[in-house]
Parts: structure tokens; sequence; C-alpha cells
């Protein structure tokens, strides 16, 4: 059927469209939203029958050529043409590409390489050491951080998954313990043996090991590694971000005259002990802080039970806590996999794990950031009940029937949707979204308040957290009974990909060329191997283990920027 030349009418003004019977109704509808302005969720165009829905049928409705049809609806903005011109994906090379499909790219497991995989994937989730690594000069001893550099270059660069085959192979001459032959007898008669599984946690340390000496960042995120003072007394990247400090005191349960021992030594991770009453991560770390040890005792000249108080002095940028879910079993001879279903948290205080001079030091900023977040979520509340809400607006002059249409229940339709003259009204409170300042307004002066608060010398420790409060942004899971075997699955939160639009100023959100989240966007990436999914953040709590599904391994909290 050929289009038909109709006329619409709105606001005391009409237009003329074509309406073509033979597509849906929502063509004609955006048809009208060009001419008028009036976005189709707030737009009502009356019919025969009543108003014209999406599935409703032009060949019942019969319209004809010359016809009028009214339409009720306060008009927006009109559309504005894009800044920059369309660009088809068979068009774009391949950053251009990645950038548009958004997702990370997955890793091509290369034969029990899932350990790797898994590995990398969290370990992508620190921004900070992609820039460390960016140093003109990599001052290491051994070629894997340049692996891992180029590897990370090349998984920004691309949408599609990567082989990581270089990378692997620089890992095993490294670390020799992971080129180890498969010695299960699991191989097919006639070919030759694999290579074996290995444990994540254990690839996973052992990768930031040989990042020792990889150069720290300035205070502007630069590396200091092209400067002469990088080999002076500077922090390497390690110490700053990922390196925490550990106070442990001895005392003699046997002996309470005999003087106390004190330690320092510095920590990669914290582990979360597992027994028959661990319910929760933080009673696990508890468990592994505290311990009864047996040592000689000078003072009783034998073997005597001491207790073992343990405190951070120094929590870094970033914490790694280490679910240890493998035991050695004595009946059996061999390692095996604690089940147990221990939850944790996706908000952590590590207050409760440091000694009481870093609690003091913490603990103003640490109170005043939970202030501030119970504030930025009420005005994330506020925020999407105005975007929801009917605008307000001039009241819409009640539509005139004309012999071309006819208007149904068209008086309760137009009494429906007419709005108020008020501010718009949830449970008995304003909503007044039109007072709220650009969140960055707020962010800036949070930021003031928060830098008053913290201690001087934590200030000048750079990579140190400020505050003790951490987000959960990656994990690595292993799945299956046991040690040697199973597999493991990298997950990393998606804003670590993506900028927050409440991070940003309006202004500058609105010309950014990379994919920007909404701020209460909490969904998460799952990297099993090469195929990368969205992961809901409601699923989270399927990784708390329980059984041989996925069990949370290794976590890596950042600490909450101030």
């Amino acid at each position: 059927m050929a289009p038909l030349a109709v006329h619409i009418k709105h606001a005391g003004k009409v237009y003329d469209l074509n309406l073509d019977p033979d597509l849906p109704p929502a063509i004609f509808k955006d048809a009208v939203y060009q001419a008028t302005g009036v976005p189709v969720d707030r737009m009502k165009v009356m019919v025969k029958g009543g108003v014209l829905k999406d599935d409703s049928s032009w060949k019942r409705i019969g319209p004809k050529a010359d016809q009028t049809f009214m339409v009720i609806g306060a008009a927006g903005e009109l559309p504005k043409p894009p800044s920059k011109p369309t660009v088809f994906l068979e068009d774009m090379d391949d950053a251009e590409l990645a950038e548009a499909l958004a997702k990370p790219v997955g890793l091509r497991n290369l034969g029990n390489t899932c350990y790797m995989n898994a590995s990398v994937q969290a370990l992508r989730a620190i921004p900070e050491l992609q820039l460390a690594l960016a140093a003109p000069s990599l001052q290491s001893e051994t070629p894997l951080p340049g692996a891992l550099r180029d590897l990370y270059s090349n998984m920004s660069r691309t949408a599609d998954t990567i082989t990581p085959l270089t990378f692997l192979s620089t890992l095993r001459q490294v670390n020799p313990q992971f080129a180890e032959m498969d010695r299960g007898g699991s191989k097919m008669p006639g070919t030759a043996a694999g290579y074996a599984q290995q444990d994540a946690e254990e690839c996973f340390g052992q990768i930031i090991n040989t990042l020792r000496n990889v150069p720290g960042l300035n205070a502007d995120g630069s590396s200091s590694g092209s400067s002469a003072i990088a080999s002076t007394g500077t922090k390497k990247f390690v110490e700053q971000y990922l390196m925490g400090e550990m106070r442990r005191e001895l005392t003699c349960d046997e002996a309470p005259e005999e003087p106390s021992s004190i330690t320092t030594e510095n920590v990669l991770k914290i582990e979360c002990n597992i027994n028959i009453s661990t319910n929760f991560m933080l009673t696990g770390i508890m468990n592994s802080l505290d311990q009864k040890v047996e040592k000689r005792s000078p003072t009783l000249g034998r073997e005597a039970l001491y207790s073992q108080k343990s405190r951070i002095t120094r929590l870094p940028g970033y914490l790694v806590v280490h679910m240890v879910r493998f035991a050695w079993r004595q009946d059996i001879q061999k390692k095996a996999k604690i089940m147990r279903k221990v939850k944790f948290p996706l908000e952590f205080d590590a207050l409760d794990l440091a000694t009481d001079d870093l609690k003091a030091k913490l603990l103003p900023a640490s109170r005043k950031l939970k202030e501030i977040e119970k504030e930025r979520g009420e005005r994330r509340k506020v925020r999407k009940r105005t975007k929801n809400a009917p605008p307000p607006g001039p009241s819409t002059p009640a539509p005139v029937a004309t012999t071309d249409v006819e208007m149904g229940d068209a008086t309760a339709i137009v009494a429906v949707d007419a709005p108020t003259t008020e501010a718009v009204v949830e449970k008995g409170k304003p909503i007044a979204g039109a007072e709220l300042e650009d969140e960055s307004v707020y962010r800036a002066r949070e930021k003031e308040e928060l830098d008053a608060l913290v201690s001087e010398e934590v200030k000048r420790d750079l990579g140190a957290s400020a505050t003790g409060l951490y987000d959960l942004v990656a994990i690595v899971t292993h799945k299956g009974a046991a040690a040697d075997a199973g597999h493991y699955i990298g997950f990393a939160k998606k804003s670590v990909f993506h900028a927050s639009k409440g991070s940003v100023p309006a202004s500058e959100a609105a010309g950014s060329g990379s994919l920007q989240i909404d701020e209460d966007d909490e969904d998460w990436y799952k990297f099993d191997d090469d195929k990368v999914s969205i992961f809901p953040k409601e699923k989270l709590a399927t990784l708390d283990g329980g059984g041989e599904d996925s069990s949370a391994y290794v976590l890596v909290y950042k600490s909450k920027a101030i």
C-alpha cells in the first residue's frame, strides 16, 4: 500500500507527514517525534478507538489520506545531529572496534593454562600497574614485566581473542615450575604428555614477585623509571601499591614473665584460613592473624606454647586476600580442596586488621568517607526519581474533535496526561532535583574535606590506603574438587574498564570517546579463558563456595578513592 499524506496537530501547529500502513506504528511515532520534538515515551497520538500503541493495527484503524491526527504531550529538546559521522563496524580498525564494542577481550587456553589466564585478567584490574609497565625502560632482571606490558597493550588494541603464547613461554622460562608436564596419565594413547595444571594463586604471586623491580609512580601518575632517582631510594611499584607491612608479637603462654618478641615483615597478601567454624572472610583472616605456635622458650629451656598476634602497620592501595582452600590431608597424602562456604564482602573495612596506631591515623577519614558515601547514594536516588518523573509545564489544551478522527475517551486521557504545576512529590517529600549541582562540584568539595582529615604521614606514603576502606574489584575462582586439577576463572568489575558517568563533569562526559557506565552499575565481567560475558552483581554470592562449583580463591580489593 502506498504511503498516505496525513497531518498531525500539536500545540496549535499542523505538520504534514507521510504514513505508511505497511510499517509498524512505532515508525510513524518516530516521525512525529522528529517533527514535534515530543519524546515517544511522553507522546499520545489519538486515533480511531483511543491512543495509538506500538502493537496497534493500521488495518483496524483505517487511516485515510489528508486525515488529521491529534498529538498530546510536552515537547522536549529536538534531537541534535551526531557530533561525529556514523562509522560502521566493518569500516573500523581494531583499535576503534575495541572501543566500540567496549567489552574486554579474553585469552585463549593453550592447554591447562586457565590458571595463568585468570591471574592475568585479575591483575589487569590494577590500572596503575599498566602505567608502571609503560616506563621507558623497565628496570627488571627478568623479561616477564616486558612480556606482561606487551600482552596488556595487545589486549587493549583489539576485540579479538588473544593467544598469549609469548607471555606463557616467558612465564615458564622465568618460573620453570609452570613448565611441569602432566603425569596424571590422562593423555590419549600415542600422544605426548601435555603441561600440568598449576595453582592460580601461586601464578598470581609469582607474577607479582617478578614485578618487584618495576619502577614506581610519581604523584602525578607518571613513572619514576625515567629519572635518576628511580634507583636511589624511590619505592618500586609493588612496594607502593601491593605491599603491606605486618607487625607480629609473640608472647609465651607458659612463661608470662618472658619478654615478648616483636618482628616486622613485608607481606603481599592476607590469608583467610578456613576451618569448620569459618563462615565469613573476616573471621578466617582473624584466625590467620591470631594463632598459637610452638617454639623453644629460652626462659623454660624447652618447647612451649606461644600466642602470635599479627596486625598491619601499612595498608596498601590494593589488598590481596588468599582464601586458603587447599590443605594437605595426611590420610590420603595429597592436597585436597576445602569446600566450605565462606562469604566475602564487596566492600571491606580493613581497620580491624590494623594496629592501634594505624587505626588512629585512618579512622577520621574512614568515618567521613562512610558519611559521604551515604550522601552520594541519596543524591543518586534523587537524580533517578527526578529523571523518571514527568516534566512540569503548562497544561496541555484539551483536543478538539474533528470529523477526521474518532476521539473515543479523549477527555479521560487528557486528564491523566496533564502535568501538575507543583514540584513532583513522592511519599510526601518534594524532589528538588533542580536544586542539585553537577556531581563533580560535590566530589571536589568532598575531596577537600577528606584531604583535611588524612594524616600527613599517610599522604606522603604514595600508594597506601588513606581510609582502610576497600572495594572488591577482581576475583580468581577455582572449580573442581582436586588441588592439581579443575578450572580457574577470572572476574573483574566493569568499573575497572569503564569510567563512571558520575566521576567526571557532565561537560567532559558528553565528549568522552570511551564507554561510560552508570554510577550504580555494579555488574562484572567473567573471563572464562576466551569467553567473556557479563556477570551480574547478584550472582557474586554463588562464588562463596560450598561445593565443587566455582569458589573464590584470590580476591583483589582496591582502596576507596578520596
